[in-house]
């Protein structure tokens, strides 16, 4: 028998994610859970012909230090994430994507994280500038797979999301 979720209280209210604590009975034992609520992303995998890749860097609070990642970004409410995908690419690093294939999707963190990510290649790749936010501190960095993966391999790279799309990339996937 599956799992049942007996209440649900929202204890935290932001601008990019909620908070709630739920109370869950499974095989008749009762335990509470506390959900981090997030809307979903689009990741972003921009692909240029000569096998280079963009990527961002932008400083990461929760992590302390400046990360060199894919593009990303929130869904809207009720939005599609390949509209948000094509969106954020624009925004962040000022490209637009001739063709949009969807690689896969996952979740970030299941154990409390209800963010679930899609990840897209884009391809066909026109510079249009970048459209950045008022808090947005973004530079952008374009590779190769070659040099992303060596970065992934020493540590330079560790955003979960960019090592999944450039190892599947990498993959032929």
């Amino acid at each position: 028998m599956a799992p049942q979720t007996l209440s649900t209280q929202t204890i935290y209210t932001g601008r990019i994610f909620d908070v709630r604590l739920d109370t869950v009975s499974e095989n008749h034992i009762e335990y509470t859970r506390e959900i981090v609520v997030h809307k979903g992303s689009a990741v972003i995998v921009p692909l240029f012909e000569d096998g280079t890749v963009m990527l961002v860097r932008q400083y990461r609070h929760a992590a302390g230090e400046y990360m060199l990642e894919v593009p990303a970004g929130s869904l809207e409410s009720e939005e599609d994430p390949a509209t948000c995908a094509r969106r954020e690419l624009e925004e962040e690093v000022g490209l637009r994507a001739e063709k949009l294939e969807k690689l896969t999707e996952f979740y970030v963190s299941p154990g409390f994280v209800t963010e679930k990510m899609h990840l897209f290649l884009a391809t066909g790749l026109d510079h249009v500038g970048q459209k950045l936010e008022a808090d947005e501190l973004i530079d952008v960095e374009r590779l190769s797979l070659p040099e992303i993966r060596s970065m992934i391999a020493d540590g330079r790279i560790c955003d979960a999301k960019t090592i999944i799309g450039v190892l599947l990339l990498s993959s032929g996937i």
